[in-house]
């Protein structure tokens, strides 16, 4: 027992010794990975592959580096490990779904870096005189791209620090030292505008390379020099100092190689890199310049024609040459205007922003330009185009439409999405700028929150706004955004339960009242006295609802009536129900409020129904099941008869487009005539001459009256 003990203790040591971490690359306790080596051990000690595995449990213990043991209960606690080519991989093929974001990420932490210098130089007098810039050089022929700034730098420990362990956010880190000495300070304000969050960023550079080099000075050591950062994805990496040519100028900086993978090589030109630049990064507050190559043409002296005599005032022939020069030139030259307060920014800015921003020609109907503050911070700018913007014209929900870009400290993020405002604001063009927003690492996906909850009903309640002042000016204005996007306020009624009433102060519609579009408050302002309801009805065009047999209803008072000629009119105002203190009832219905409901009517449509029996019987019974019901209407006037719907029924207008929507979807059996298994109702004009003379006829044929004898056949097919 004592050697077997002894043995143990032994291979216990042997073990430790053997233990070696997976990388030397990343040195944080969570990235190593121990590796035993139970055939060297077993060898030294004498003992079979067997017998060695209870003496390296013996030695995992004895590690002991991994574990804690609770002397109470003999609870161990363990620390989670990571197979770090593992996690490189997840990180470089599983948070980006988009390759161009390496720019993005690349840039942002250059910009970062120059801003911790521009706060050390202002707070502490470090780097001053060194110019703050981001500079991009495109290598096609080495198949590289290279990003230098002039920023803060890294020293040799902090490129083992942020660099050599995944997910340590030096910005991050940096953000919260400042934090703690404004609080300490007692200011309130943020000092810099630092971008990192997560400290991943910087390995999205593998999405596109397959080497990376880092040559950096710290400025909180220059005195250490340059030194070189280099590694491959999913291995290790190097760190050795530079002299020479290779070294950073100035009291700090960093230049980023990437060597491009096969499949990667566009972006070694410089009209790719221009592109993203300018859609990732166009408002980083530092200069970003990227090398360009220009070729202009002069006018040069034809060397050619030099022999020839020239006449008294006549000049040298000269020829166009082409001159190729290069230089950096500066990529953003465009302003945050949302970042500056509203009072400082003139129309003329307001619009060329739009223009540029949005790729737009047209001129905005109006704007707004707002931010919050409190336990939710960001500053958003909206516009209302002037035309219908011309992605929008075949789909009005299309998708690929990036109405609303979001942006965190003045970097573009995405315009994809939807969960920022709902989809019947999909006209209103704006940029939305917040860092409380719940992006996941990789900054693709918006989570629900209410951080989320909160900005897009900040977005509606202004966006309302927006409609309100359009409104209250009224003329070419109200009644181009009408003409354009009328529709998605009804489609807003429609799904946006919370602000249905508020958006149906702004819907429009035709009506009996003239040729112009009426809103729902001013129809209520040309009520008569004693009208009770809001009247509609629908039909394809203007002069289908002037026919409408259901017309007639109305015509003893002179009430006006809205004209519902799209779908989404007689939707909407069946989902808005009631405005104000008013309902909003559908004339084709058999009882309509406030018409077919008075006490007189109700007693004099008794008799006549009684006196009509037998007429109605006869068509009840030559019509079948295509109507639910015949009955006498004492509210038709010109019209002998019409069909009606009942309580929950739709007007044939609405039974159209769901029949033609579900012939659309594949099924063209469809039988739509209101909810299902509902027909409409026969209702009969008893003061017609054609009904009158129908009924004497009824009558003279006594029993033998037989509904082939007077009922009309159908036109042939």
């Amino acid at each position: 027992p004592a050697t077997m003990i002894q043995r143990a203790v032994l291979l216990a040591g042997a073990a430790i010794l053997s233990f070696a971490p997976a990388s030397r690359a990343f040195t944080s306790p969570a990235s190593l990975r121990l590796r035993p080596a139970p055939g060297l051990v077993s060898a030294r000690i004498g003992l079979g592959a067997h017998a060695a595995r209870p003496a390296l449990r013996l030695a995992r213990v004895a590690a002991g580096a991994r574990m804690e043991a609770s002397a109470a209960g003999g609870t161990e606690t363990f620390e989670f490990q990571a197979e770090v080519s593992r996690v490189m991989d997840i990180i470089i093929n599983s948070l980006y779904s988009d390759k161009d974001v390496f720019l993005r990420e690349l840039v942002s932490n250059a910009a970062d870096a120059c801003d911790k210098k521009r706060f050390l130089a202002v707070s502490e007098g470090k780097g001053a005189g060194d110019e703050l810039e981001v500079k991009i050089r495109c290598d096609n022929e080495g198949k590289k791209l290279i990003i230098e700034d002039s920023g803060v730098g890294l020293t040799k420990e902090e490129m083992i620090q942020n660099l050599g362990r995944i997910a340590q956010s030096g910005t991050k880190q940096f953000a919260e030292m400042l934090k703690t000495k404004e609080k300490a300070a007692g200011d309130g304000e943020d000092a810099t505008n630092l971008i990192g969050q997560f400290g991943v960023g910087f390995y999205s550079g593998f999405l596109v390379a397959d080497r990376m080099t880092v040559i950096s000075k710290g400025l909180n050591d220059p005195a250490a020099g340059t030194h070189r950062w280099e590694s491959e994805a999913g291995s290790g990496y190097t760190i050795n100092k530079v002299e020479g040519e290779e070294e950073i100028q100035g009291e700090s900086g960093t230049r980023l190689i990437l060597h491009l993978r096969e499949d990667a090589e566009g972006y070694a030109q410089d009209f790719k890199i221009k592109q993203l630049v300018q859609r990732y990064s166009e408002f980083v507050n530092f200069p970003i310049k990227v090398w360009t190559t220009k070729t202009t043409y002069e006018q040069v002296p034809d060397e050619d024609a030099k022999d020839e005599e020239l006449e008294e005032g006549e000049t040298p022939k000269m020829k166009t040459v082409p001159k190729t020069t290069e230089e950096y030139e500066v990529q953003n030259s465009q302003k945050p205007l949302w970042m500056r307060p509203p009072s400082k920014v003139t129309a003329e800015q307001y619009e060329e922003f739009y223009k540029s921003t949005f790729k737009a020609f047209d001129k905005p109907l109006t704007l707004s330009h707002f931010s919050l503050e409190g336990q939710v911070e960001f500053r958003a700018l909206l516009y209302v185009p002037g035309q219908l913007p011309f992605e929008l014209g075949a789909d009005m929900f299309d998708e690929k439409s990036g109405n609303m870009r979001l942006y965190v400290k003045r970097v573009f993020i995405n315009d994809k999405f939807q969960e920022l405002c709902p989809r019947w604001l999909k006209f209103v063009k704006g940029v939305v700028d917040s860092e409380d927003l719940p992006l996941n690492v990789g900054r693709e996906i918006l989570q629900k929150s209410s951080v989320l909850r909160v900005v897009s009903r900040r977005i509606v309640k202004k966006s309302l706004d927006m409609f309100k002042d359009l409104k209250g000016k009224g003329g070419e204005d109200w009644l181009t955004f009408q003409t354009n996007f009328g529709k998605y306020l009804k489609v807003g009624i429609i799904e946006d339960q919370e602000n249905r009433e508020e958006i149906g102060e702004y819907v429009a519609f035709r009506s009996s009242a003239g040729e112009d579009l009426t809103t729902l408050d001013g129809y209520v302002e040309r009520m008569k006295e004693g009208q009770k309801c809001i009247y509609f009805v629908s039909g394809d065009s203007r002069s289908q609802c002037e026919m409408s047999p259901a017309m007639d209803k109305v015509k003893e008072n002179g009430y006006e009536v809205l004209y519902c000629t799209e779908p989404l009119d007689e939707l909407t105002l069946l989902e808005l129900k009631t405005f104000g203190e008013k309902e909003i009832a559908d004339l084709s219905k058999d009882n309509v409020q406030g018409i077919d409901d008075a006490e007189d009517k109700k007693e004099k449509k008794e008799e006549m129904q009684k006196d009509f029996t037998k007429v109605l019987e006869f068509l009840q019974k030559t019509l079948g099941a295509k109507v639910s019901k015949a009955e006498v209407s004492i509210s038709l006037s010109d019209s002998p008869a019409m069909l009606a719907q009942g309580e929950y029924g739709m007007s044939p207008q609405m039974q159209k487009y769901m029949k033609a929507r579900a012939t659309a979807m594949g099924d063209a059996s469809a039988d739509v005539a209101g909810p299902i298994g509902q027909a409409s109702v026969l209702q009969i004009n008893a003061e017609h001459p054609i009904v009158k003379s129908l009924k004497a006829e009824i009558e003279a044929a006594g029993e033998d009256a037989e509904p082939s004898d007077k009922a009309q056949p159908p036109p042939p097919p």
